[in-house]
């Protein structure tokens, strides 16, 4: 009797002690905004070098500023890492993040420290990417319908049924396409080429590259999507082709920034510098991520597009990053797309 009373003893010793000890440890709570992937496998490594453990949701860009601004007040979330520069940059516009100068910032390309001033230092640049769109081949061969080149081209009407899109207020994707659209042709026209693009569109998803995974299923034609989301699926061994639109193209500076008053700043900044760092972005290859790396010195996957041959748009991303122009044409989308979509 007297040693099951000890034994009990040391289990519950042993209880309080890992509770205590898990109480005091480091924590991170972080939103990650990139595919789930390439958020497991930076958790991972980063736990496996720091006595910091994570606590990591994922988000798209547009869910993850709308919990930023819900919880503004009293901040949950330390650091946002990932999803498109718009949303990151109406953040530090509202307030929602805080100014943090990397002992990084001299090893990234020029692009990504242009995020990090024209924010204020309330984020920076972690990856880029073009805008296009990939197509299952299989597909468009069954239908007749010729490959899509252009912008032009998705309004064919071979492709009604064919192409999905994310929603621009949930997807940071599906946002920079629209403000793509936007700076190639001119609101009004932009738009009334969005009533057209809707007659084809099948499906407006939450997640931005949701699209190009439906159509390496099977699911539909086409996804207009970022370049490299559209690479990893071709990668994968899917009939998938992936398109620069002739016209023009935007691009995203994906992004990452501290959450304003976070309760485990000391450690979002040890994340912030920790994925900075060369060794870290050379890991998200292993991942199949195929952005550009913004530190100079990481390595650049062979599959990344080539963006010297991309026709890309000077895209002004402090404008349409904005809290006024942003919000803008997220209203304007819903009233005049949103409602009437298939």
């Amino acid at each position: 009797m007297k040693k099951s009373l000890m034994a009990a003893t040391v289990i519950a010793t042993g209880t309080l002690l890992g509770a205590a000890g898990t109480a005091n440890a480091a924590e991170l709570n972080l939103i990650c905004s990139a595919d789930v992937v390439i958020c497991e496998l930076l958790v991972e490594t980063f736990e496996a070098n720091h006595d910091i453990d994570v606590s990591m949701v994922r988000l798209s860009s547009g869910e993850a500023y709308a919990k930023l601004r819900a919880e503004a007040r009293n901040p949950k979330t330390d650091i946002w890492w990932g999803g498109t520069g718009d949303p990151h940059l109406q953040a530090a516009t509202d307030g929602l993040t805080m100014e943090y100068k990397s002992p990084m910032l001299a090893e990234l390309h020029p692009w990504a420290v242009k995020q990090a001033e024209s924010s204020g230092y309330k984020t920076v640049g972690v990856y880029s990417g073009a805008l296009g769109w990939g197509y299952n081949t299989d597909i468009l061969k069954k239908k007749g319908a010729k490959a899509p080149k252009c912008w032009a081209d998705l309004l064919d009407p071979a492709l009604k049924g064919e192409i999905q899109v994310a929603n621009p207020n949930s997807s940071g994707t599906a946002y920079t396409a629209l403000a793509t659209l936007v700076q190639l042709m001119g609101e009004d026209e932009a738009f009334a080429y969005l009533k057209k693009l809707n007659d084809n569109v099948a499906q407006y998803t939450k997640s931005g590259s949701a699209p190009v995974k439906a159509a390496a299923r099977g699911e539909t034609g086409v996804g207009i999507v970022f370049m490299h989301d559209a690479v990893s699926q071709a990668v994968e061994g899917f009939p998938v082709a992936v398109v620069a639109p002739c016209e023009g193209t935007g691009y995203e500076i994906g992004s990452m920034s501290i959450v304003n008053r976070a309760r485990n700043a000391d450690e979002a900044k040890v994340w912030y510098d920790w994925v900075l760092k060369p060794e870290t972005q050379s890991l998200l290859k292993d991942a199949k991520s195929f952005q550009l790396p913004s530190n100079k010195n990481a390595a650049v996957p062979k599959e990344a597009p080539n963006l010297d041959e991309v026709k890309l748009i000077d895209y002004d991303f402090a404008t349409y990053g904005s809290t006024e122009r942003r919000r803008a044409l997220l209203e304007r989308w819903d009233r005049e797309i949103g409602a009437i979509a298939n």
